[in-house]
């Protein structure tokens, strides 16, 4: 029994594939290329444990073509060139199906080295990747594949799989297997949407049972001990993580404390508290600036704590800020005004800095005016008296507008009535 459960039950027929209903529903565009047998090169882009090796290998039986799989972190050109080599023997007479897992790990030579014979149809390809393919995949191969994104498995939809791995066991090993509905949902909701995981639980817990009067009988105990730790997915060098982490500014700038702190929750659970810590900080300054000043010494002296006292308690002080974030006024405008002020710099909008700010006592003989003139304004009334800052190239640039929220219009009433 050295072979995982999951390879060993693996489906055979698309109607056994649990999850990916939008790609494998009768009617669907993937449904019907594999009924109809004309299959294209293709691209499978989504999270590990999903059905893609499955869907691949259903796609070869279904074609009658030579199915030979290499993995991306392992595999290298002689491996392809090896393959190639098959085509139009005996033990290909149908052509090859090549699955490529892990598609991202192939550099763009090795990419390069397919491009041949995917082209001249000797091979079709079938390349699978945990990251975005746009970024990761030589754009040659992008041009000549269909992407289809499959989407990580709810746990409703595990249950029936968890059902099936414990009637599978039975049946071949012959023994009796008793287990309650509680212990089906909790292997189901610990393997985060991976399958795969799910069967690894469901064998552990049939290993780790001892048979008493020829039955097992799965305690919950057993399945909530063995059942993979976590209920998500995360890599933080992944799609997942950045994911998360925009999922849980965005809920922030868009002031729903609730989904802001779910996704928080999301990043504490993942044991990544810099990232929770970092967007925080980054929320307060973007989103909510000049509305509520005061705000960034707050939601810092709350990232202090949190990095003091570390996880788990770093959870409260985090909470408290994320909920004041989310629930205090916006604005971006100090935001907007830097952004503007950066692109006129990069557009080369600089010019002198005017005579009267600069940091110098002395004229040349070239100077048409001698001497600096600069007004200190303290000693005028209100501490302002009216002078150019800006370089002469830029003097009329407008970077900063006050928004629209009750403490920057006060700094704009103040400023328009000492202005005029």
């Amino acid at each position: 029994m050295n072979t995982p459960l999951a390879d060993r039950m693996r489906p055979t027929e698309l109607s056994e594939v649990v999850g990916q209903k939008h790609l494998l529903s009768e009617g669907k565009a993937l449904y019907n290329m594999i009924e109809n047998g004309e299959i294209p090169n293709l691209i499978f882009y989504g999270p590990s444990g999903i059905g893609k090796t499955t869907v691949a290998s259903i796609i070869a039986n279904k074609t009658k073509r030579a199915l030979r799989k290499l993995n991306g972190t392992n595999a290298s050109t002689s491996d392809i060139r090896d393959i190639v080599a098959e085509i139009d023997t005996f033990t290909a007479p149908n052509g090859i199906l090549l699955y490529l897992d892990e598609i991202q790990y192939f550099n763009k030579r090795q990419q390069q080295s397919l491009l041949e014979y995917i082209e001249n149809g000797k091979i079709t390809l079938i390349a699978s990747t945990t990251e975005n393919p746009y970024f990761y995949v030589y754009s040659a191969i992008l041009s000549r594949s269909t992407v289809f994104e499959f989407k990580s498995i709810d746990s409703e939809e595990i249950i029936p799989a968890v059902k099936r791995g414990f009637d599978f066991l039975s049946q071949e090993n012959d023994i009796e297997i008793e287990y309650s509905d509680e212990v089906l949902r909790k292997i189901a909701v610990g393997c985060g949407g991976d399958v795969r995981k799910a069967l690894n639980s469901v064998e552990n817990c049939y290993l780790a049972t001892t048979a008493k009067n020829g039955k097992k009988i799965i305690s919950v105990e057993t399945a909530e001990e063995l059942a993979q730790k976590s209920s998500m997915r995360y890599d933080k060098d992944g799609d997942e993580h950045y994911d998360i982490v925009s999922a849980y500014q965005k809920s922030m700038r868009g002031s729903d404390p609730d989904a802001a702190l779910h996704y928080l929750a999301r990043l504490l659970e993942a044991g990544d508290l810099p990232s929770a810590c970092r967007r925080l900080m980054v929320c307060a300054c973007e989103d909510v600036g000049l509305a509520h000043p005061q705000i960034i010494p707050i939601v810092k002296a709350a990232v202090d704590a949190a990095q003091m006292v570390g996880l788990p308690e770093a959870r409260i002080p985090l909470a408290d800020a994320v909920i004041l974030v989310a629930t205090s006024p916006k604005s971006n405008s100090g935001a907007n005004a830097i952004d503007m002020a950066l692109a006129d710099i990069k557009r080369g909008n600089i010019g002198p800095i005017p005579r009267t700010l600069q940091n110098k006592h002395f004229d040349g003989e070239d100077a048409e005016v001698k001497g600096q003139h600069y007004v200190y304004p303290h000693p005028y009334p209100n501490h302002w008296v009216n002078q150019q800052y800006l370089p002469d190239k830029i003097k009329n640039a407008k970077y900063y507008e006050f928004g629209d929220n009750k403490n920057e219009q006060a700094f704009k009433a103040y400023w328009d009535k000492i202005k005029k």
